[in-house]
């Protein structure tokens, strides 16, 4: 952008404000804008003192406003360009757009423009780039960290770090890659002023985040600006609907979208969840599109445009449609079951009613709600055990080899899934006690203790944020007092609770929700729910690595080895039939023949199965843990297609233990590669099988039992299971 000459003129104050608002103007296209007091608080502190602040502000109040005014007056003054650390890719994009309407060149990098990456790196070296964007996880990139960051960190003019709760483990989003930014803010040289913004962090995540935000090299600042202000939200009005059952809550949804204004979110817990409603509320004839993190990029950048343009009457979504989505005019936010803590839920509905004046917010919580959040809570940073192997494992490959350990080789020696082992080693790198390098992971030597004691009370709070989200559901007074009491508002400092009341929400007589349901449709929902099946999709790619487990399989599985797409009866995340099979094969549920609705549930999917090939037989898996189960399955599976049993796979003397590996891909297949012997190979040539299997957790067992039926002559294989955690 073009200098601002008279910033250059004027390095005094006098005017400031004024420039600030000329800027503010062009920013959200309106000649009448002006600044909040705590907003030029904000940017007089960040542009004339060079200072660091945290503004604490609800969603819509206009915290982007600030970094990018900021960015206009310091670039105009010739200071180096804005690096802007944001967490997704939809609060990039709308970022993006909000700086070109003020005439601010913005641009990311992230996972999805790595040929762009050298071009971005050299526009920034030329001076034609205002705000460069990155994602948490870049700052970890070895070339990016190593060759770019330094460079761009001693010239920026502004480091603004977006939904600054994720660098607070007490933050109900933390994210183990905003740690490392403690690390960047203490580096940056004097002078080069330092914005953090959230609309969602209570006074004990605001404590943390300022500390982090004071520490400079060995320093610890004195002057961190906090500006923390009133949470209310005058456009929301809340509500809380409980129902009996989920497909009680699917007929209400149905029956109140049409009435619900203008377009807007419907929340969902878990991603099996978004593609279930979706589905039912398309029967329903309403134009809505399910959005999850597992969704493909393009797709999610078509539904986001949709969902602004309204041409879709809602998104149904997991919170991967959250921080910064920016549609002013979203009229609602529904939940399909209730997010872990208040503060997540405020964060949330905090997506609808920043430029309307009314927009309608309802809760309708499910029973299952403790199970989905108690699930998430168990991939909470792994225990000791888990994190000391690793430290040992690496040090041990670094003094055999003198070099770096990939990922997918490390996951072959400890027992985490890939997911959890990658966010690991990112704690234990900005911890000091590993260094992500080309190549891989190696251990630094540095001493590193595992913090039992906060890791213990991170999971108490936890567990009271839990607490705090069902008395919300529940309680008698006003549901947005509630709220901004539990972020610690302070506005709300010595205000009883009766001057508290919003007047908008369903306590204060604002919002009048029924919770009558017709019962044919009632009973539609409950039929759609009830319909039992999906797809159990095969194998297809070996593990890497597994030469380090003396497992000779690598690349991708043959196709004449592969199994067909099979069939279960669900996932246990599954609304319908999920609580079913989470009861069977949960820790209570023990050996047993496959229960009655089960069976009924069996039926009506192998009914309904249609595929190209008819199959000839059945073969059965045997089971380690649940003996009794697989052998009646199996028997069940052959009288329903009145097929019958060729052989088994029976267990191999001394296999692995139930449940070893099951943790990742490379160990569980480690685990089962050698598990089963195949009783008569001849029973099978030249059929096509049924091969019956109690549950497919990661799909591994079903891979290798498949290849060695395909090796056996077997021309196709379809596996049938109770449970599918895919």
């Amino acid at each position: 952008m073009t200098a601002d000459p008279a910033l250059d003129r004027d390095p005094g104050r006098s005017d400031l404000r004024a420039r600030a608002e000329h800027h503010l103007c062009a920013l959200v296209g309106s000649p009448q804008a002006r600044l909040h007091d705590d907003q030029w608080t904000a940017i007089e502190a960040l542009v004339a003192d060079r200072r660091r602040a945290l503004v604490v502000q609800r969603t819509g109040w206009g915290k982007s406003a600030v970094y990018f005014v900021a960015t206009a007056l310091l670039r105009g003054a010739g200071s180096g360009p804005t690096v802007l650390v944001s967490p997704l890719l939809a609060l990039m994009r709308n970022q993006i757009a909000a700086a070109e309407r003020a005439g601010i060149h913005a641009v990311t990098i992230n996972s999805t423009n790595p040929e762009a990456w050298r071009e971005t790196y050299d526009a920034i070296n030329r001076g034609e780039v205002d705000v460069l964007l990155v994602s948490p996880e870049r700052l970890n990139n070895p070339e990016f960290r190593d060759q770019v960051l330094p460079d761009l960190a001693d010239s920026a003019g502004l480091v603004v770090v977006d939904e600054a709760h994720c660098i607070s483990d007490w933050g109900h989003d933390f994210r183990p890659d905003y740690r490392r930014i403690r690390t960047l803010l203490a580096e940056l040289p004097d002078g080069i002023p330092v914005l953090a913004t959230t609309a969602t962090a209570n006074a004990r995540v605001t404590a943390d985040v300022a500390e982090q935000l004071s520490t400079r090299g060995a320093r610890t600042l004195s002057d961190v600006l906090v500006l923390r202000g009133s949470l209310d939200r005058p456009a929301l009005h809340l509500g809380v609907v409980t129902l009996p059952s989920h497909a009680a809550r699917l007929t209400w949804l149905s029956e109140h979208l049409d009435a619900l204004p203008g377009s807007g979110i419907i929340y969902c817990l878990t991603v099996a969840a978004t593609r279930d409603v979706a589905d039912h509320l398309r029967e329903r004839g309403f134009d809505v599109r399910a959005y999850s993190g597992q969704t493909e990029q393009t797709e999610r950048v078509s539904a986001e445009d949709d969902l602004i343009n309204n041409r879709v009457k809602a998104l149904v979504a997991t919170s991967a449609l959250g921080m910064g989505f920016d549609k002013p005019d979203l009229g609602f936010v529904v939940h399909l079951g209730a997010p872990p803590s208040p503060i997540a839920y405020y964060q949330q509905v905090g997506r609808a009613g920043r430029g309307v004046d009314s927009a309608t917010v309802v809760l309708l919580p499910g029973r299952e709600d403790r199970d989905v959040w108690d699930y998430f809570g168990s991939l909470a940073f792994p225990p000791a055990g888990d994190v000391l192997q690793t430290l040992r494992t690496l040090a041990a490959h670094d003094a055999a080899v003198g070099g770096p350990m990939s990922t997918a080789e490390l996951e072959t020696r400890v027992e985490l899934r890939r997911s959890r082992l990658e966010s690991m080693l990112k704690v234990l790198d900005v911890d000091g006690a590993v260094q992500r390098v080309r190549g891989g992971w190696s251990a630094t030597g540095a001493e590193w203790v595992y913090d039992q004691e906060r890791y213990d009370r991170v999971a108490a709070t936890r567990a009271a944020e839990a607490d705090s989200m069902v008395a919300y559901e529940s309680t008698m007074s006003c549901r947005l007092a509630f709220l901004r009491r539990v972020l610690d508002d302070p506005e709300l400092d010595g205000v009883s609770e009766t001057d508290a009341r919003c007047g908008r929400c369903d306590r204060c007589g604002g919002l009048d929700l029924g919770t009558d349901v017709d019962p044919a449709a009632l009973a539609t929902a409950r039929a759609s729910l009830e319909r039992p099946g999906v797809g159990v999709e095969p194998r297809r790619m070996w593990p890497t690595a597994m030469a380090a487990l003396d497992v000779d399989l690598r690349g991708r599985i043959p196709a004449a080895e592969q199994a067909a797409t099979g069939r279960a009866v669900a996932r246990p995340t599954d609304l319908g039939w999920g609580p079913a099979v989470r009861e069977l094969f949960g820790a209570g549920g023990g050996d047993q023949e496959v229960p009655i609705p089960l069976r009924h549930a069996l039926a009506d999917v192998l009914a309904a199965w249609q595929h190209d090939d008819a199959a000839e037989g059945v073969v059965a898996v045997a089971s380690m843990s649940r003996p009794i189960l697989a052998n009646h399955l199996a028997h069940g599976v052959a009288r329903l297609t009145a097929l019958p049993v060729l052989t088994r796979f029976a267990l191999t003397p001394g296999a692995a233990p139930p449940g070893r590996g099951a943790v990742n891909s490379a160990q569980r297949l480690a685990a089962v590669v050698d598990r089963f012997t195949l009783g008569d190979s001849g029973a099978v040539a030249g059929r096509h099988v049924l091969l019956v299997d109690d549950r497919a957790v990661t799909g591994w067992t079903l891979a290798v039992c498949a290849r060695m039926l395909r090796r056996a002559g077997a021309v196709g294989v379809r596996p049938v299971v109770l449970a599918t955690d895919n």
